[in-house]
């Protein structure tokens, strides 16, 4: 498998993106599971972090970027490999964090996990490419 980044190799879909909500899709494929079938709890990590991440991102003011400093995950329901869905809303949008929530659910809706991010907010120069990229994102570009 070839991928540009890690988002590209857990395969998620933005479905929609605003400054108030994130919704994300992604289908748990053999490589995302611990090796018995079940998708590992790492990939519900990640999948949520970048959903938060990406809603931070749509709030940033100019020359910022954003880092994730701190992530708690209730890991509710272990499942089969398929798809998953996620949303992300914002708990907090201050000026130097962010506090992101999200849910994740299987195909039945049932509730996967729950996550709770908090995402830094750096002031940085403006030709910083890290800056660049996540700005560039705000407008329709991929992180």
């Amino acid at each position: 498998m070839s991928a540009a980044n890690f988002i590209d190799v857990l395969g998620i879909t933005m479905k929609e993106v605003s400054k108030d909500r994130i919704v994300a899709e992604m289908e748990a494929r053999e490589e995302h599971s611990n090796g018995n079938g079940v998708v590992h709890g790492g990939v519900y990590m990640a999948f949520a972090d970048t959903l938060g991440a990406r809603g931070a991102i749509m709030n940033l003011p100019d020359n910022c970027m954003t880092s994730t400093i701190e992530s708690k995950t209730n890991l509710l329901r272990g499942m089969s490999l398929g798809k998953i869905y996620g949303e992300a809303t914002p708990v907090h949008v201050g000026r130097t964090t962010q506090v992101w929530r999200t849910v994740l659910t299987n195909e039945e809706g049932k509730k996967l996990a729950e996550i709770t991010q908090t995402q830094l907010v750096i002031e940085t120069k403006p030709n910083h490419p890290v800056t660049q990229r996540q700005q560039a994102t705000k407008t329709g570009g991929e992180i």
